[in-house]
């Protein structure tokens, strides 16, 4: 007889009129009031526990073991409350320490886990038992499984005279067995290194072969046009060089577009989101999808006409779906058929890291040779491609991944080898009023300074500070210029009129965040763009942005400056 089951027997008799027959001792009646008592709660149909007046538990009785599969040794190790199901752990936790706080009945339904792994649930109830004085002395609980009845226990098990001795020899065991876990945690430790670095070599060795090429073609066509362009200037055939210069520019969008899905993947271009169609948007590419997929590949464009709006960067959405249809087109060299179709999903319950509300979902869904679960898995990789060398860099569904995840919404790919791919984008629904603006026309000269404002300039690379600098003074603006923060902020300090700080991200030392949260506290109000080509603090534009200020993200063209320092300057005035 242990010293607890002495303790409980004697608090807790159940035979407490001593026996007519005065042969017995009081030593074999207390033995005989505990195997009654040992009896009846081990047999007893629910799950039963003994806890002291703090609410530690110390005794279960055996139809617990029965059930969860655990020890005596385990609980006192782990707790009841390891079994709990985690959904219902915080409410359940929470009620069963007020109760135990206020010496109150507490009673609660939730799910245990059983040996089998699966959850029952259970009523369970605890009692304070108190003594003479009102003082509680234990709690008595039991839980009853409501699921449905557990099945007869078979008779108890006796326990075994050598339990010292084979909990010593199973002690000895589990050492040896965590020294082996040791060892081999260790080699797995080493093993995922190693596997680790040869993924980062694959990645080095893909980048290079697959963002150089790309470069590469990009530059020649920069580079080349640009001799040419002085070549024909040279010879005074200024009247050849348009097409040039439309080579010129055509081949550094190219080279944007693609730093723009590095940074995607990376998650670290800045986002504009804003109220869109997406209807609308698939309506407008819709020709330049047919010319894309050509004219072996039947397209269907599918819109649900009840969808709502989703607030998210049209451009980078844009890229996205014809980065779909590009991939989609590839995959059916032959021909075939290819659905775009839009609709409006409500997703009740947590689902594939998909949060629960109201999302727009886009599909773009092919006929093509489809992909092997293997592919699948490794479909959002960066660089991973299974095209050929030379044909693909691999980011294309890295970037329709991040800028996804960036914007709060999910991507899924349903596919199997030789039945086709469906690939969906889930963005979540606008929930404000929208109201819709005017579409700006493309023609309209850039809008000039008027009234002398002044603009301070803060970029440390030399030829984007003279490309801004010339582009602002050709616009009417005075501007004064600096190469870092430390010599902007004799500017800053000084009494002379500043209408707009424009000023890098990435500066020396103060960053352009930080110079103009110190030019803010020399000029209130004053209104700031950041020029950047990425910005690390702002993955969503209103994490960084505060009133007054704006973000243009490199390369950018001269109509937008001059449109994106108009618009900050227009609304105020001298700073």
């Amino acid at each position: 007889m242990t010293s607890t089951s002495k303790s409980f027997a004697a608090a807790m008799p159940l035979n407490p009129v001593e026996p007519d027959d005065q042969a017995f001792s009081r030593a074999e009646a207390l033995h005989e009031s505990e195997r009654q008592f040992r009896s009846l709660a081990d047999n007893m149909s629910q799950l039963a526990w003994i806890a002291d007046p703090g609410g530690r538990i110390y005794w279960y009785n055996q139809r617990w073991y029965s059930y969860t599969g655990t020890s005596h040794e385990a609980m006192m190790a782990l707790g009841w409350r390891s079994l709990y199901h985690p959904d219902h752990l915080q409410r359940v936790e929470s009620r069963l320490r007020r109760c135990f706080a206020t010496g109150s009945i507490w009673e609660d339904t939730f799910p245990l886990r059983g040996k089998d792994g699966l959850y029952r649930w259970f009523l369970s109830r605890a009692l304070p038992i108190r003594d003479e004085s009102g003082n509680i002395t234990y709690w008595l609980g039991t839980s009853t499984d409501i699921t449905a009845q557990v099945k007869a226990e078979d008779a108890l098990r006796e326990l075994n005279e050598s339990l010292e001795l084979r909990v010593a020899e199973r002690t000895r065991e589990l050492a040896d067995i965590n020294q082996r876990l040791q060892i081999e945690i260790s080699e797995r430790a080493q093993a995922e290194e190693a596997l680790r670095h040869a993924q980062k070599m694959d990645a080095i060795g893909q980048l290079t072969g697959g963002i150089a090429h790309d470069f590469n073609n990009m530059l020649t066509g920069v580079l080349g046009a640009l001799d040419l362009i002085q070549r024909r200037v040279a010879a005074g055939r200024v009247s050849e060089i348009d097409r040039y210069i439309d080579a010129a520019m055509s081949s550094a969008n190219r080279a944007a577009s693609l730093t723009h899905r590095l940074l995607a993947f990376a998650r670290r271009q800045s986002l504009n989101p804003r109220p869109v169609d997406v209807n609308r948007m698939v309506v407008s590419m819709e020709e330049l999808l047919r010319r894309t997929i050509g004219e072996s590949i039947e397209l269907e464009v599918d819109l649900n006409t009840a969808l709502r709006l989703t607030n998210t960067d049209e451009h980078q959405l844009e890229n996205a779906l014809l980065n779909l249809v590009i991939n989609a087109r590839d995959a059916m060299p032959d021909g075939g058929r290819l659905l775009i179709q839009t609709e409006l999903a409500h997703v009740a319950v947590l689902h594939d890291s998909l949060a629960p509300g109201d999302y727009v979902r886009l599909g773009v869904q092919d006929t093509g040779c489809g992909m092997s679960g293997e592919v699948i898995a490794r479909a959002f990789d960066p660089f991973f491609t299974t095209k050929p060398i030379g044909q693909g860099t691999g980011l294309g569904l890295s970037m329709v991944y991040g800028f996804i995840h960036q914007t709060g919404g999910q991507v899924l790919i349903d596919s199997s080898e030789g039945r086709g791919t469906r690939v969906d984008l889930y963005l979540p629904c606008h929930l404000q009023p929208v109201e819709r603006q005017a579409v700006p026309d493309d023609h309209v000269d850039p809008p000039r300074a008027v009234r002398g404002e002044r603009v301070l300039v803060v970029e440390d690379e030399p030829d984007v500070r003279m490309l801004v600098v010339d582009v602002l003074r050709d616009l009417g603006y005075t501007v004064e210029v600096a190469s870092d923060s430390h010599t902007a902020l004799p500017f800053i300090q000084s009494p002379q009129r500043v209408d707009l700080l424009v000023t890098d991200v990435g500066l020396p030392g103060l960053n352009g965040r930080q110079l103009a949260e110190i030019a803010r506290q020399h000029r209130p109000g004053l209104r700031v763009l950041f020029i950047t080509g990425y910005a690390p603090n702002a993955e969503i534009r209103g994490d960084f942005l505060e009133e007054g200020m704006d973000m243009l993200t490199k390369p950018f063209s001269i109509d937008a400056l001059a449109q994106r320092v108009r618009s900050l300057i227009e609304p105020g005035g001298q700073g």
